[in-house]
């Protein structure tokens, strides 16, 4: 794994935004550096986010049978269990679509041999972002610069198969042909960062077959007459993908609504399920260790605990609340010390904390002599390894803010196409104003970002 310095290329910050990154700043997509991986650093990381995986598996089958933990350790109410246990035990299984693991490693030539063995920190299950940088910006990077071979990159195509499989089955146990899925994220979004990513699924959910229709979570209407959920439009709500968090839903007026309407035969489905309330929780890593402690596969996982159970010997941790976003509430120390911190007096944190063994991402020296740390993201989709993305920090904790590079794969044969860069009024021309709604009306941004990325596609 080394860190690359490149010339940027011309305009690209226009033209990260025409290729469908309307968010994007300088300073997040820098454009001047990437990643590089060789085949078998790629295939290390895969095979551990198959263990890793097939842990949180076994680790979902415990907790479905020890729904005890799931409440108290959790923090997630008792009325979602039924439909966590049902969501879970459905075989095949069906209405998982995508999500994303968050771990550290340094290459498998690193100078710290413990930065040369990936270790996972969290599991983002239920809502994760930087979908669009991973499956779409990165690979027009690759194509456009030529820098390196390959690239692990196989996230849209695979979304587009995910949906077929999931649907298909949906519409098996539902008894009709869902007329189009309904996809949601919440007002307020004003940089449009969920919109895209939530286009984006739509628009690989359009390429399966299905018709798509897009919504604010807002506008979810819970009828009083027959307790169904409708849209803005008055129709039926059958399917829906939310990127919106549960434990915001539990919380809403019509959160037991929404589970109970799950019971009936035709009740809304909602993508993700209720299960990933298990994995999405950071109290999941701290029984994936009580659980897997001693088993082979535990290389990959770092010691993790409720902070309850924390021994006094560990002195060198992160302190993360078990519900958390962005980096925000998490503590970082060593020896005792506070080394970083993040927000710690935020929303998160009134249902407990995990205390999870320090593992400080690598540090990559800049050219101005400035420290950056990367940590990986594994996507998975329909349950299986399909790509990775790159974030980029000038501090240990990552955020919101924090870069995303590319990433190449310096060896093997090349996989790819070289297509040639966009001049400057080409670019200008896809960005062309009057052909959008502003980006600045919230009531619109949904629809300016979807005609963007239907000119990438």
């Amino acid at each position: 794994m080394r860190r690359i310095e490149v010339p940027p290329r011309p305009n690209h910050l226009r033209l990260v935004q025409s290729q469908g990154l309307p968010y994007s700043t300088p300073s997040y997509w820098p454009d001047d550096h990437y990643y590089s991986f060789t085949k078998a650093e790629m295939e290390l990381v895969k095979k551990a986010g198959e263990d890793v995986f097939q842990m949180c598996c076994e680790a979902a089958d415990y907790l479905v049978e020890h729904p005890d933990v799931i409440t108290s350790d959790m923090a997630i109410p008792a009325f979602t269990l039924r439909q966590i246990k049902k969501s879970w035990d459905r075989e095949p299984a069906w209405a998982s679509v995508y999500a994303r693991f968050d771990l550290c490693f340094g290459g498998l030539d690193h100078p710290d041999p413990a930065l040369r063995t990936p270790r996972f920190y969290e599991f983002n299950a239920d809502t994760p972002t930087c979908l669009v940088e991973a499956a779409l910006i990165q690979a027009y990077w690759l194509e456009q610069t030529g820098h390196g071979n390959d690239q692990w990159n196989d996230i849209y195509p695979r979304l587009v198969e995910a949906w077929k499989r999931n649907l298909t089955l949906v519409e098996k146990e539902i008894g009709h042909k869902v007329p189009f899925v309904h996809f949601a994220t919440a007002k307020g979004d004003c940089d449009g960062e969920e919109a895209i990513n939530t286009v984006l699924l739509a628009q690989s959910c359009r390429d399966a077959g299905w018709p798509t229709r897009s919504m604010a979570i807002e506008q979810v209407s819970l009828s009083p007459v027959d307790g169904r959920f409708y849209d803005q439009l008055g129709d039926h709500i059958d399917v829906i993908f939310k990127l919106y968090p549960y434990e915001f839903m539990v919380n809403e007026k019509f959160g037991e609504a929404c589970f109970r309407d799950m019971d009936n035969v035709d009740g809304t489905v909602w993508i993700e399920p209720p299960y990933k309330m298990l994995w999405s929780n950071k109290a999941l890593f701290a029984l994936l260790w009580k659980l897997f402690e001693h088993d082979p596969r535990s290389r990959w996982l770092l010691p993790t605990y409720l902070e309850r159970d924390a021994p006094a010997s560990l002195t060198s941790y992160a302190r993360k609340p078990i519900y958390s976003r962005e980096g925000l509430g998490i503590s970082l120390q060593q020896d005792g010390r506070v080394v970083q911190e993040q927000c710690v007096n935020c929303m998160y944190g009134k249902e407990g904390y995990i205390i999870q063994g320090l593992a400080a991402p690598p540090e990559f020296i800049d050219s101005q002599g400035k420290s950056r740390y990367a940590v990986l993201g594994l996507w998975f989709i329909d349950g299986e390894p399909a790509g990775l993305g790159v974030r980029e920090a000038d501090s240990l904790i990552t955020n919101d803010y924090t870069p995303f590079v590319p990433h190449s794969i310096s060896d093997g044969p090349i996989c790819y196409t070289r297509h040639k860069m966009p001049d400057s009024d080409e670019i200008e021309a896809a960005l062309k104003v009057d052909q959008y709604a502003c980006v600045q009306d919230g009531a619109d941004v949904l629809a300016y970002i979807e005609s963007v990325v239907a000119m990438v596609f």
